[in-house]
């Protein structure tokens, strides 16, 4: 049992807790109903009466405020997909120079860095296309992720942080005073 604000909860059942990860899917109490095991028939009136229960209820707010941890999405899971993307080559699709492997041989690494495949029949046969996802985009988007394209900030001071140039005054001069004597002499 989990105390939430000094009031226990009592834990949820294996199908409590997908019907709530399922109600978070689909929005919908029969359907999540249906997916948790809880029967056709009754459905709706159990989906109903489910989310009418508070510890169903806060567990469903849970799930929602940290989508990414109930999706199971992280940063480092989305920087390695930009990373298979960013560092491959067309030459891991092809058998020699003229012909592509076969789809079924790709690994799933292979396989994630495709884009579109087209074909279209020529007088010389089925011409394949095989477009790859943009490279320069998952660069960019490492770059991004990890910082590396962040403004470097440089503070030049001395000992104990102390002003360099503390006898240096910084004079600001208007120039328009000058602009508009010179024009006044024409």
């Amino acid at each position: 049992m989990k105390k939430n604000d000094g009031i226990e909860e009592k834990a949820l059942t294996d199908r409590e807790e997908r019907f709530c990860y399922e109600y978070v899917l689909h929005l919908n109490a029969s359907k999540a109903a249906i997916k948790a095991g809880y029967s056709e028939k009754s459905a709706r009136s159990k989906g109903s009466q489910l989310l009418t229960k508070v510890n169903i209820q806060n567990r469903i707010n849970y799930l929602k405020e940290n989508l990414a941890e109930t999706s199971g999405i992280s940063a480092l899971r989305v920087l390695k997909e930009h990373e298979k993307i960013a560092f491959a080559d067309a030459g891991q699709l092809r058998d020699g120079w003229m012909s592509l492997k076969e789809f079924e041989n790709l690994t799933p690494e292979q396989k994630a860095i495709i884009q579109e495949v087209t074909t279209r029949e020529t007088k010389y046969g089925t011409e394949i296309k095989v477009k790859l996802f943009d490279k320069q985009r998952s660069l960019d988007a490492i770059n991004n992720m990890l910082g590396f394209d962040a403004p470097l900030r440089t503070e030049l001071t001395g000992k104990d942080g102390k002003d360099l140039f503390p006898d240096i005054k910084i004079e600001i001069i208007d120039k328009t005073e000058d602009v508009r004597n010179d024009n006044s002499d024409d």
